[in-house]
């Protein structure tokens, strides 16, 4: 199985990849694990990843293009645009990580370790450009109910629990079939229990508090609402007028709405 890990600080997975059974699953050819910079499908000198969201707003987002061109190298073919889109080759997955996905539980991991090849997305700064999400990413996944600086831890612990569940990867392969969240003696799946950590939050204002879930007003607690950077149209998918017109109102309503829908649809159980 291989994975790649796509980032602007490749440097972070030099220690994790190193040790335990990750080293060994890889020394043995278990696993491959590629890490590709992002930046180096940058066009500026200044290798620029990021830019202002469009709508206003604080922090930068991470640009389409890169995404898109860095993907398209490593799966060594184009991935389409808005009038052909091209199928993902079977046995792969383009995850974009996003405090915004859905829930990465060890049914996932077993998902995932059924695959040939993993492609992990690790965002950063404010977010990422929604057309990552919505056009490019095969799945938006989330590690738990908290704010990280970006995707990179995410990746490591993705990269780990499906690992270990890889034939040969453990030296008792009974291991990974009796521990926490493995099947039960009947065959049922163990349960990972409810949700904690989370409590009804009441704010006055509608602000993204960082890479992550969102603070709307009420008493309910809803994931980031998408976010858009330059360029406004790319591969024939254009930013949403709304946040381009300058009506600050529109943006503001645009935004909790989007944020409700994007809950629905990623993390039900928060509504």
């Amino acid at each position: 199985m291989r994975f790649d890990l796509v980032t602007i600080f490749p440097d972070f997975f030099a220690g994790p990849l190193d040790h335990g059974i990750l080293r060994r699953a890889r020394e043995t050819g278990i696993v491959e694990v590629n890490v590709q910079d992002l930046r180096v499908f940058t066009k500026d000198r200044h290798r620029t990843v990021d830019d202002r969201p469009f709508g206003g707003g604080e922090g930068m987002v991470l640009k389409p293009e890169p995404l898109f061109e860095a993907v398209e190298y490593l799966l060594g073919g184009p991935v389409g645009d808005a009038t052909e889109k091209r199928e993902l080759p079977l046995g792969n997955a383009i995850v974009l990580l996003s405090a915004s996905g859905k829930r990465f539980n060890q049914e996932t991991a077993r998902r995932f370790a059924g695959f040939n090849r993993v492609i992990l997305i690790c965002g950063r700064y404010e977010g990422v450009d929604e057309r990552v999400a919505e056009h490019l990413a095969s799945e938006e996944i989330s590690i738990g109910d908290f704010v990280l600086s970006g995707g990179e831890l995410p990746a490591m612990l993705i990269v780990d629990a499906v690992t270990r569940l890889l034939p040969g990867s453990l030296g008792n392969e009974a291991s990974s079939q009796n521990e926490s969240f493995s099947a039960s003696i009947d065959g049922q799946e163990a349960s990972e229990g409810a949700t904690s950590g989370l409590s009804s939050i009441t704010t006055s204002t509608l602000r993204s508090p960082g890479w992550g879930t969102q603070r709307a007003t009420g008493s309910s607690i809803l994931l980031d609402f998408p976010h858009y950077t330059r360029p406004a149209e790319y591969r024939g998918w254009k930013v949403p007028d709304v946040l381009i017109g300058g009506n600050h109102a529109q943006v503001d309503a645009w935004r909790r709405d989007a944020a409700i829908k994007k809950t629905e649809k990623n993390r039900p159980d928060l509504k």
